[in-house]
C-alpha cells in the first residue's frame, strides 16, 4: 500500500525539519504493509500570542528579535543583516528593520532594486522594499539620508516607521537596535513586543560596560537575552591564532547575566567587504565559516523563541477543576495559584485605585467570592491581560503576581480527572 501524509511544523526555520522527514519515512515504511511513503513537510507557524493589543502592522509577526549592543561600532548591524539572512535561508519568513535614524546602516548593506520606501495612499501606511527574499524598512530608505533631529521628534519616526509598515506575515522580524538604553531604545521596546534580544559585543572591557547597561535594560523590560556574539575576537596569521583586543568580555556577559549562548566571530576581510558591498556575507559566501556560525546562531534564535513562546503561553491558566489561577513565571521553577477573586481585587488600575491619593476605590465586597476569569492572554513577556465576566481587563505584571497571596492545600488531579 502506497501511504501519504503531511508533517506540519511549527516553523517553517525548523533547524531538524530534515530529521523529521528522514525518521517519518523510516517509521513509516517500517510497516509491514507500507510498499511506498510519501513525506509532504509544511509549518503552520505560531500565531502571535498577544496580537490583539498591537498595533496592525505588528499583528501577523510572531516573533521580533532585537539585535543590541549600546555601543557604537561593534558589528551590531553586520550581526542583524546576516541573522536576517540566515533565518531566511532556514526557510522562514523574516523583515528586517533598521532602527538608527541617526546613521542608518542598511542602505550600505544590503541591495535592494527599489532603493525608496513607499506608501500605500489608500491606507497610509509604508510599504517595505525587499531583498533576496527579506522585507526592509530604514529611514535611509526614506529620501531623508540621516536625521538631524531631536529624541522626542525621532522615537515619533521609528515609531511610525515600524507600527505603519505593512510587514505581512512574518516569523521572524529583526530589529537593528540604535546604540544606547535612551528614550528611542525603551521606545523600541515598549511599542513591539519583543520576543527576545542578541547581544552583540567586542572584547574590551569597555564594549562590555556599556552592553551590560543594555542587559540589564531588557531585564528590567523582561526580554530575554538568548544569546551573546563576540565580534572581532581573533585572526590567524602564520599558523597562529591572535587576540588583538583581548579575551573574555562576551564570556564575561554568559557569566555574569547567565545568558546560555556565545558565539564568536573573527576578524575577516571579507566579512566587513560584504558589508560594503551591499551583498550579505552568509549570501556571498554560504559555506564559509562565517555562514557556519551564523547557521548556528539562527538555530539557537529559532529554538530559544520557540521556547520562550511555550513558556510565556503556559505561564499564567486558568484550573476550572480546583478553581484557582495557576502562575509558573517564565525562566522561573517556582510554581503556585491564586484564588480569582484575590487577583481581582489586588487590581491596580485607575479603575480600582485612585490615581491621585492611592485610595483603594475597589472595595472587598465588589468581588464575589466564586468570580472566574473569562480569558487570560499574554502581554509580551512581563504580564498577561485577565477578562473577568463584567468586562473588565485587567493587566497583572508577572511581578505582582509573585506578591499576591498564594492559596495552600491545592487539591492535585487524580489520574481518572486528568
Amino acid at each position: 500500500m502506497d501511504v501519504s501524509f503531511r508533517l506540519e511544523l511549527t516553523t517553517p526555520a525548523c533547524p531538524i525539519k530534515d530529521m523529521f522527514e528522514q525518521k517519518a519515512n523510516e517509521v513509516v515504511a517500517a510497516l509491514p504493509w507500507v510498499k511506498n511513503v510519501n513525506v509532504t513537510m509544511s509549518a503552520q507557524p505560531a500565531k502571535p500570542v498577544f496580537a490583539g493589543q498591537l498595533p496592525a502592522g505588528l499583528q501577523t509577526i510572531s516573533n521580533i528579535i532585537a539585535v543590541s549592543s549600546c555601543k557604537g561600532g561593534v558589528g551590531k548591524s553586520t550581526v542583524a543583516v546576516n541573522l536576517a539572512y540566515t533565518l531566511t535561508g532556514m526557510g522562514a519568513r523574516v523583515g528586517l528593520f533598521d532602527a538608527d535614524v541617526y546613521g542608518p546602516s542598511l542602505p550600505t548593506m544590503v541591495s535592494p532594486e527599489n532603493r525608496l520606501l513607499e506608501m500605500n495612499p489608500e491606507k497610509g501606511s509604508i510599504i517595505p522594499t525587499e531583498y533576496l527574499g527579506v522585507k526592509l524598512v530604514s529611514f535611509g530608505f526614506a529620501g531623508q539620508g540621516r536625521a538631524i533631529m531631536r529624541g522626542p521628534m525621532v522615537s515619533g519616526v521609528i515609531n511610525q516607521l515600524l507600527t505603519a509598515t505593512e510587514w505581512g506575515e512574518l516569523d521572524y522580524l529583526v530589529i537593528d537596535m540604535p546604540p544606547g538604553t535612551g528614550d528611542i531604545q525603551l521606545t523600541l521596546c515598549q511599542v513591539a513586543p519583543l520576543t527576545a534580544a542578541v547581544i552583540v559585543t567586542t572584547p574590551q572591557k569597555l564594549a562590555f560596560i556599556d552592553v551590560a547597561k543594555g542587559v540589564r535594560m531588557f531585564s528590567k523590560l523582561k526580554v530575554p537575552c538568548v544569546a551573546v556574539v563576540e565580534n572581532m575576537c581573533h585572526f590567524d596569521a602564520d599558523g597562529k591564532r591572535y587576540y588583538p583586543f583581548g579575551k573574555g568580555s562576551g564570556s564575561q556577559v554568559v557569566q555574569q547575566f547567565g545568558i546560555p549562548h556565545l558565539f564568536d566571530l573573527p576578524i575577516r576581510p571579507t566579512l566587513s567587504a560584504s558589508g560594503d558591498s551591499g551583498m550579505p556575507e552568509v549570501v556571498a559566501d554560504p559555506q564559509g565559516e562565517i555562514a557556519q556560525t551564523f547557521q548556528n546562531l539562527g538555530v539557537c534564535v529559532v529554538q530559544q523563541c520557540a521556547k520562550i513562546r511555550q513558556q510565556v503561553s503556559t505561564a499564567v491558566t486558568y484550573d476550572k477543576f480546583i478553581k484557582a489561577i495557576r502562575v509558573k513565571v517564565p525562566d522561573s521553577e517556582e510554581e503556585f495559584f491564586l484564588h480569582p477573586a484575590t487577583v481581582r481585587r489586588n487590581d491596580r488600575s485607575a479603575q480600582s485605585v485612585d490615581e491621585w491619593t492611592g485610595e483603594q476605590k475597589l472595595q472587598y465586597t465588589d468581588i464575589p467570592e466564586d468570580i472566574e476569569p473569562e480569558e487570560i492572554r499574554p502581554m509580551g513577556n512581563y504580564a498577561v491581560s485577565i477578562t473577568w465576566p463584567d468586562g473588565f481587563s485587567q493587566i497583572a505584571p508577572y511581578d505582582q503576581l509573585q506578591t499576591i497571596e498564594r492559596l495552600v492545600d491545592v487539591p492535585q488531579l487524580t489520574p481518572a480527572q486528568a
